[in-house]
């Protein structure tokens, strides 16, 4: 039996603008855009507005800005919005138990991780620094609990060797809906998805990255420090002390699991990249960044530091 269904979307950042796209399909009308209010942003710090913001004024949406969604009037804006289902992708607001009840089929949430493990604010990245060979998408049934709610719909995918939390950021918000629209297909079909509680005892919590992270110590494994490189790609990006400066490590690779020289020391350097011991390995060190300064290859950096030049790979 076909149905029509009245969607509220909820989101903020990039990743959720595929997920907002993907309600746009016969039989669904999106009723109002959710995202967090315009925050200062750029060296004028003016309000700007959010990825989803932007793209729901794109398409001509009801937007809604809301500091939080606690307040009496904010429920009853929902309320009459009628939608049957609130779907939220990386929005950034708690949702409190008031809202999770007032749509028909409940709140429905994008997770970027195979739940119970990685729950909270940045699962990719921390998936990355872990070193899991594969991760996925969790359409999720909310709860009050962060991240606990049944399992509605799952897709798994491989994490690549070379995958920053950039490359796999990308994969993920593509694979989200896909899964997203999937399951509003099948439920305007008149199925009702079938919720999987989750196991608890396999929880795991992605905490909030913290820049103070992203700072490489060289008396670390060579497999911790690449892995590092790659989690924090695009942000905060990896630094490193390298020959007296500080820098942006914006990719690396191993080159070899042991190594004699002083974690730090430069051991060659030269067109390839500039090859770092660490505490059981050589880092090669191929894209910086210097302060103020643009993206570079290690190789271009080396014209600028000949003393680093001395040994060639």
């Amino acid at each position: 039996m076909s149905q029509h269904l009245r969607v509220a979307f909820a989101g903020t950042p990039e990743f959720a603008v595929p997920h907002l796209a993907a309600c746009r399909m016969a039989g669904v009308s999106v009723v109002a855009v959710y995202t967090q209010p315009d925050r200062p942003a750029g060296r004028g710090r003016k309000p700007t507005p959010s990825p989803v913001k932007v793209a729901a004024l794109e398409a001509g949406d009801t937007i809604e800005q809301p500091q939080n969604l606690r307040s009496g009037p904010v429920q009853e804006r929902l309320r009459e919005l009628g939608a049957d289902v609130l779907i939220v992708v990386a929005y950034g607001l708690i949702l409190p138990r008031k809202v999770l009840a007032i749509p028909r089929l409940g709140c429905w949430n994008v997770h970027a991780s195979l739940l119970p493990r990685w729950r909270g604010a940045a699962p990719i990245q921390r998936a990355v620094l872990a070193g899991d060979a594969e991760t996925g998408i969790c359409l999720m049934q909310m709860e009050a609990g962060l991240d606990t709610g049944p399992i509605l719909r799952e897709r798994r995918l491989a994490i690549a060797p070379q995958d920053t939390a950039g490359s796999l950021h990308d994969r993920l918000a593509a694979l989200g809906a896909e899964v997203l629209a999937d399951a509003l297909r099948r439920t305007l079909a008149g199925e009702r998805l079938q919720p999987h509680p989750q196991d608890a005892a396999g929880a795991t919590y992605a905490h909030k990255l913290d820049k103070a992270e992203a700072r490489l110590d060289w008396n670390e494994s060579v497999v911790t420090l690449e892995r590092k490189v790659r989690a924090f790609n695009p942000w905060p990006v990896a630094e490193a002390e390298l020959g007296g400066e500080r820098l942006r490590i914006w990719s690396a690779r191993i080159l070899q699991l042991n190594s004699r020289a002083d974690p730090g020391r430069v051991v060659a350097a030269g067109r390839e990249g500039i090859d770092v011991a660490c505490r059981d390995g050589v880092l090669r060190i191929l894209e910086v960044q210097r302060a103020g300064a643009r993206r570079i290859t290690a190789s271009d950096y080396l014209n600028a530091r000949p003393d680093l030049g001395h040994t060639k790979p």
